[in-house]
């Protein structure tokens, strides 16, 4: 798969802040898709003593589910650790395994927010834009923005609010379990990414694949 850079890795913490604030504005919140084939899951390991950290793409054929491509690569991660700036600790690891795939994927899920972001350009929304792709925040737990009660059933949905602007969306994706929260990444609407990630959930809590791409870059089997 190609990738090409849309700007240097090697910045300050307040380059980066510039760049996050430069792209927001390019990030397509729009779009629907029609014909998916290939759903890549993104997760990336948490950085050993050493400062090394492994990141995995899972590629899952839809709607079966099945692994068609799994690419890990660990690498030192260089930016510091920076809430809000994550994504340029963790993208160089990112697309380092993206070049390995030697199919390219129609969507992209993320273990991370999308525009749900103080500066809405999560990892998510950045990955999108390097790679002019379809992409998918899909987080655990919220980085910033609030919303209100979310019923208790498979579905059940409710808006992320940050500001006064909706930026994402708490999605219960399986009864009585806690949400997920769900952002566009680029080039796909709220409402879409939503049921995109309930589509590819199979009884967890997680979707598909960025429950295997978390066992993979956490050096499990999947």
């Amino acid at each position: 798969m190609e990738v090409c850079d849309i700007h240097r890795w090697d910045v300050s913490v307040a380059e980066a802040v510039e760049i996050q604030r430069g792209l927001a504005g390019r990030v397509v919140r729009s779009g629907r898709l029609d014909a998916v084939e290939l759903i890549a899951g993104v997760d990336i390991s948490g950085a050993n003593s050493d400062g090394m950290s492994r990141g995995a793409i899972v590629l899952l054929q839809y709607p079966s589910m099945e692994v068609v491509e799994r690419s890990v690569v660990t690498m030192k991660v260089e930016f510091p650790y920076v809430p809000g700036l994550l994504s340029f600790r963790e993208m160089p690891l990112i697309l380092a395994a993206c070049k390995q795939l030697s199919t390219t994927p129609d969507l992209f899920i993320a273990d991370g927010q999308g525009i749900a972001h103080p500066r809405r350009l999560g990892l998510a929304a950045h990955l999108g834009l390097v790679l002019d792709m379809p992409t998918i925040g899909c987080a655990k737990s919220v980085l910033c923005g609030t919303h209100g009660d979310l019923g208790e059933e498979r579905g059940d949905q409710v808006s992320l609010v940050d500001k006064g602007e909706i930026v994402g969306a708490a999605l219960r994706t399986k009864r009585r379990v806690k949400p997920v929260y769900v952002s566009i990444g680029h080039r796909i609407d709220l409402d879409e990414a939503c049921r995109w990630v309930l589509a590819c959930c199979r009884g967890y809590r997680l979707p598909e694949p960025t429950r295997l791409a978390h066992q993979s870059a956490s050096g499990g089997n999947c």
